[in-house]
C-alpha cells in the first residue's frame, strides 16, 4: 500500500515533468501538438488521481493545494475525453502548476523527505 507521500512523489514528478516540457514551446506550439497535449492531459490525470488517493488526515493537514479541483479536473479529462478543452489545459499548466509545484516542495521539506 502507497503512502501519502509516495502520492506526494507522483504529483511532483509529474510537475517535473511538465517543467521540463514547458521550456521549449509556447501555447500556439502546444495546441499544434498532438503528442504534447496528450502527455500534458496524462499528466493532469495522474495528478488528480494522486490527489484523490491522499488519506483526509494528509488533505487537512496540507489543505493549500487545491486537491478536490485537481481530482474534479482528472474525472472531467477521463469521462470526457471527446470534449479536452486545451487552452484550459494550457491554463493550468501554465499557471496552477507551478503554484502546486510551490506547495509539493514545502510539503515534502516539512515531512523532511528527500526525493530519491
Amino acid at each position: 500500500m502507497k503512502s501519502d507521500i509516495d502520492y506526494i512523489k507522483h504529483i511532483y514528478n509529474e510537475i517535473l515533468f511538465i517543467k521540463d516540457a514547458l521550456t521549449n514551446t509556447n501555447e500556439s506550439l502546444f495546441l499544434e501538438d498532438n503528442v504534447l497535449k496528450r502527455a500534458f492531459v496524462r499528466s493532469i490525470e495522474i495528478i488528480g488521481e494522486a490527489s484523490n488517493k491522499l488519506s483526509d488526515d494528509f488533505k487537512k493537514k496540507y489543505n493549500k493545494p487545491e486537491w478536490r479541483k485537481f481530482s474534479a479536473t482528472r474525472n472531467h479529462l477521463i469521462h470526457g475525453y471527446f470534449i479536452v478543452d486545451y487552452e484550459i489545459v494550457w491554463d493550468l499548466v501554465k499557471n496552477k502548476i507551478p503554484i502546486l509545484e510551490r506547495q509539493i516542495n514545502e510539503i515534502l521539506q516539512k515531512e523532511k523527505t528527500l526525493f530519491d
